[in-house]
């Protein structure tokens, strides 16, 4: 028997709205980002980093060179040169990509929707990280697939546990194997190789989420698990961590047979991606800006995350764990078991701190005394101020109990 919806005024909604939810990071956010707030909690770019005199001189040369294919309508697979050029970069670094395999997507949570609206049916069983992206969980969910979280430690998911028999029948694999939101680890060259063995063997698709890999700070590069298993992996990247989120331009890289219904898809969703913020992306991509803006945004994030790290250090008590990420911009907070975060939440943001709860970041069995931290968006001073805040607050806590 269907389940019975409510309805809404006059009107009967549709069964799939039940699995529809708001984004419990993004409600929050409404509070957290106020301006006497230190906000460790929006996974946004610095606002200094945001490059708006390029944008600005770049938006009036488009408009003035080619106004009328910027304004009007586009093909769905998006902006060729844009796609040539993400190809292009892909084959440079080991990948073999044709500019038929991308398709520019509205942000990288459209493609996480294309992929979702393709391949998952109710009750289609769904492999996700422990925890895992909560957009990614909110995408998949108005599908109604039956998701399973995956044995993970500090180094992200264990594929080597990942038998044949568990594989049966998956429709999807979703990892982000870099710097990982929420908890800023990063997936092992090894077990890369594995997670891409595994779908080669057995018929996996791997759905790699990638819109940190460019944003390293200790270790150099890994290559994406695409590179080793292209046949078996979709491919997700963003302009939104390394340029700008308001251009909303994301990409997905798929093997041909799956982008006929990719595209299809994406037709039916919007068209195609506003050209004109695609060719502001692909000047910025292109014209040599890119690398030497990518430069000055890891220097500045690698100072705010080690600023973070050595506070927790400073004035966290005994019992609580943190990650200690490569890049990326989280890091993920272990409290002592007999803590929750949202009891924390609340004394924290009346003492003028916000931070993102733990649990919401769970597909299945939450883990209420996690939380998550950002360091992109705070000066170093107020990065100290903020945990030395957090620190007290949780001692307190702790002493509360004892």
């Amino acid at each position: 028997m269907d389940r019975y919806i409510p309805p809404v005024g006059r009107w009967k909604l549709a069964r799939r709205t039940q699995q529809m939810t708001h984004s419990a990071l993004r409600e929050l956010l409404k509070v957290a980002e106020r301006p006497d707030m230190i906000s460790f909690a929006g996974g946004l770019p610095s606002p200094d980093a945001l490059p708006l005199a390029r944008v600005a001189e770049v938006t009036q040369r488009i408009l003035h060179a080619e106004a009328i294919g910027a304004l009007q309508y586009g093909p769905s697979e998006g902006y060729m040169p844009l796609r040539e050029a993400i190809a292009e970069r892909f084959t440079r670094n080991g990948s073999p990509v044709r500019a038929s395999q991308v398709l520019i997507t509205t942000g990288s949570q459209q493609a996480l929707d294309l992929v979702a609206r393709v391949l998952i049916d109710q009750g289609s069983r769904v492999l996700v990280e422990t925890p895992t992206y909560l957009g990614a969980v909110q995408a998949f969910s108005q599908y109604e697939p039956s998701f399973e979280q995956l044995a993970s430690d500090a180094d992200g998911l264990i594929p080597e546990l990942l038998s044949p028999a568990q594989l049966h029948d998956v429709r999807l694999l979703y990892t982000q194997p870099n710097f990982q939101n929420p908890t800023g680890r990063r997936l092992p060259l090894d077990r890369r190789r594995q997670l891409a063995q595994l779908a080669l063997e057995t018929g996996l698709l791997v759905l790699e989420d990638d819109p940190y890999g460019d944003l390293v700070y200790e270790g150099g590069p890994l290559p994406p698990i695409h590179s080793m298993a292209p046949d078996a992996v979709v491919y997700l990247g963003s302009f939104s961590k390394i340029l700008a989120p308001g251009l909303r331009v994301g990409y997905l890289v798929a093997p041909e047979a799956l982008m006929i219904k990719l595209v299809q898809a994406k037709q039916a969703s919007d068209l195609h991606t506003a050209g004109l913020t695609q060719r502001i992306a692909h000047q910025l991509f292109t014209e040599g800006f890119l690398e030497p803006h990518l430069h000055a945004l890891r220097a500045r994030y690698r100072e705010q995350c080690k600023v973070m790290l050595t506070s927790l250090g400073l004035h966290m008590p005994l019992g609580v764990t943190w990650t200690r990420p490569e890049g990326g911009m989280f890091l993920w907070v272990t409290l002592p078991p007999q803590l929750n975060a949202l009891d924390l939440f609340d004394a924290a943001m009346q003492a003028g701190v916000a931070f993102v709860p733990g649990a919401a970041f769970y597909a299945v069995e939450p883990r209420h005394n996690t939380l998550r931290l950002s360091f992109t968006t705070s000066t170093p001073e107020q990065i100290r101020r903020g945990i030395e805040t957090l620190g007290r607050l949780v001692t307190a806590r702790l002493s509360g109990l004892s």
